[in-house]
């Protein structure tokens, strides 16, 4: 699988400086963190599960979570697993003829629910790559970690944890600090399982009954990016120690009537039928989006958790690492720059320090490698666009 690998070739080189690389679900996993992107959440209710997972890859989705746990109520957990069971066996006899499903991961609600699905799974369980792991502390992870071990022992298949931050301790100042501690010390204890971490901002807001509007991101909440901040502050670290933070869910995609103007300017669009995406994104409510995604990366978050197939598209055009970004974090990279120093830009409108901006080059190649490098002259709205006419 690839990002954008819904394009044709010929378009992907007219975009492109440098497509996206191809990846697999055996992939290492700094590259299939890095990768993960806009990671799509399905309920495991659905009855043709197998047919819409095979859907939106063909839309360009690489991730995808299947729910058992929120998203669902709680008399259907029985037939909620069945049909997993089902419909992974339907996915497997798929992938075999060569119908290759994304990276997918389970959300379960207890530890036990790992082993016990492994085992249903059967030879099916090789198109799972791990489970998320919900309202995650140290007192509830670890038995959740325990089961996702012992799984991946009996299956022989390697099996990846997502935990989900968004449990009341983390967000209370007075325990937070504790909190987050517990936190590094149990996900440590298990890094080569941990793929990433996962935010849960709306169960942040619903401590505090809030809910923000389509016109304001996760940010201009102020609980919740004080929370971001000291996750990223002590899980999010370039030194080695960290892990790959992802991005707060977007929980907009109808129509609204819009109280503030749009944040989307103009100018970008003016030519030919990106003036009409512009309206539709406006319409759509995905200009705060599309904020937030700037955003995140802004604050040292990766990917995003996405609840609808139209946020897939944005989060994966500005993923793209643009070639100014591109040509600073190789200009920082070059072996030559090892002793240090300070450089103009080959865009000559900044200047590079190497040793401080050399974890931000790294992570920008990383990101390249993931989704690709835009020629000079290509920006996010000629990727929206081209995603949009290839859908």
């Amino acid at each position: 699988m690839r990002h954008f690998g819904q394009l044709s070739p010929a378009v992907r080189q007219r975009l492109f400086h440098r497509e996206p690389v191809e990846f697999t679900a055996a992939s290492p996993a700094g590259v299939l963190a890095a990768a993960l992107g806009a990671t799509l959440y399905s309920p495991a209710t659905r009855p043709r599960l197998a047919d819409d997972v095979l859907k939106q890859v063909a839309a360009g989705v690489v991730s995808m979570v299947v729910c058992l746990e929120d998203s669902i109520d709680d008399a259907e957990v029985p037939a909620a697993e069945e049909n997993l069971v089902r419909q992974f066996a339907d996915l497997d006899a798929r992938a075999a003829a060569g119908a290759e499903p994304p990276l997918l991961f389970i959300r379960v609600r207890e530890p036990a629910q790992i082993p016990d699905l492994a085992r249903r799974f059967g030879e099916s369980i090789r198109r799972v790559s791990g489970f998320v792991l919900p309202k995650f502390t140290e007192e509830r992870g670890t038995p959740f970690l325990e089961a996702l071990t012992a799984a991946e022992a009996a299956s022989g298949q390697r099996l990846f944890a997502m935990p989900v931050l968004e449990s009341p301790e983390l967000l209370h100042l007075e325990t937070r600090r504790q909190a987050l501690a517990g936190i590094a010390a149990t996900v440590d204890k298990y890094r080569d399982r941990v793929l990433a971490l996962r935010l849960g901002v709306t169960d942040f807001c619903s401590a505090y009954g809030l809910r923000r509007s389509p016109d304001m991101t996760a940010y201009d909440v102020q609980i919740v990016a004080a929370v971001i901040a000291d996750v990223v502050n002590v899980l999010g670290r370039a030194d080695g120690t960290g892990y790959t933070v992802t991005g707060p869910v977007w929980e907009y995609f109808r129509l609204q009537e819009r109280m503030f103007k749009p944040q989307l300017r103009r100018s970008p669009f003016m030519e030919g039928r990106a003036d009409e995406l512009r309206t539709a994104l406006i319409e759509h409510d995905l200009d705060g989006l599309l904020r937030e995604i700037e955003l995140d990366r802004a604050n040292g978050l990766t990917g995003k958790t996405c609840i609808h197939p139209s946020h897939v598209l944005p989060v994966h055009a500005l993923s793209v690492v643009s070639h100014e970004e591109f040509s600073d974090a190789q200009d920082i990279l070059r072996p030559e720059r090892g002793g240090g120093g300070v450089l103009r830009s080959a865009y000559t409108n900044k200047m590079n320090e190497v040793k401080p901006h050399r974890a931000w080059a790294e992570r920008t190649l990383l990101r390249a490698d993931a989704f690709g490098v835009a020629r000079e002259d290509v920006g996010f709205v000629e990727l929206l666009t081209a995603g949009h006419s290839a859908s």
